[in-house]
């Protein structure tokens, strides 16, 4: 099994920031302590390119994004100050998904992202602590590369993949699948092609 990692590609946040930066470094070293990973099975993983995120998302926005010219508004949905590592962190992020799901295609095996889940990103925005939406790129890569004809991507999360539902929407070869905590981020929900809504202290 392949894990691709981009914990050291650290974005640099203010002081008393609420988004927990450091989980990411934490989980590869309990994986790496745990005994069932050797450092060969860690992998760090190319950018996404330019062409690859504008399969999911708008041009003009990755353009805006590594140029540092979102509006303030923006900038505050997406919850992190810019900065040329938010960009570069942003780009492997996804960068690892694709490498994740070449990787499992093509050795028919298993393989995963430290780092993935950036689901609150949508075509022409993000928001939530995601800049771009490393499932719906990595979706349309496997599709344009011929990997995968038709995508299940099955979000276990307590924030519905709002993003995700969004950006796929209506395109019937990618299924999206979101369980969520029901009154959780975000308040106003997208509809997934199935969405299973979890109340709150559910068992």
């Amino acid at each position: 099994m392949e894990l691709f990692y981009t914990d050291v590609f650290v974005l640099p946040l203010p002081a008393g920031h609420r988004f927990p930066m450091e989980k990411y470094s934490r989980l590869r070293a309990a994986l790496l302590g745990g005994g069932d990973f050797a450092e060969s099975d860690f992998h760090l993983p190319e950018a996404a390119s330019d062409d690859e995120l504008a399969r999911a998302h708008d041009p003009a926005y990755i353009r805006a994004v590594c140029c540092g010219e979102l509006a303030e508004k923006a900038q505050k949905a997406i919850g992190f100050p810019w900065s040329p590592g938010m960009v570069e962190r942003s780009r492997r992020s996804a960068g690892a998904t694709l490498a994740a799901c070449r990787s499992a295609l093509t050795r028919r095996g298993v393989a995963a992202n430290l780092a993935g889940g950036t689901h609150h990103a949508f075509r022409d925005r993000g928001e939530g602590f995601c800049v771009f939406n490393d499932a719906a790129v990595a979706a349309r890569a496997m599709q344009a590369e011929g990997r995968a004809r038709r995508v299940l991507i099955v979000d276990c999360d307590v924030h519905q993949g709002n993003g995700t539902a969004s950006i796929l929407a209506g395109d019937d070869s990618v299924f999206t699948f979101s369980i969520h905590g029901a009154r959780n981020f975000p308040f106003t929900k997208e509809r997934s092609d199935l969405d299973i809504e979890l109340p709150d202290d559910c068992g």
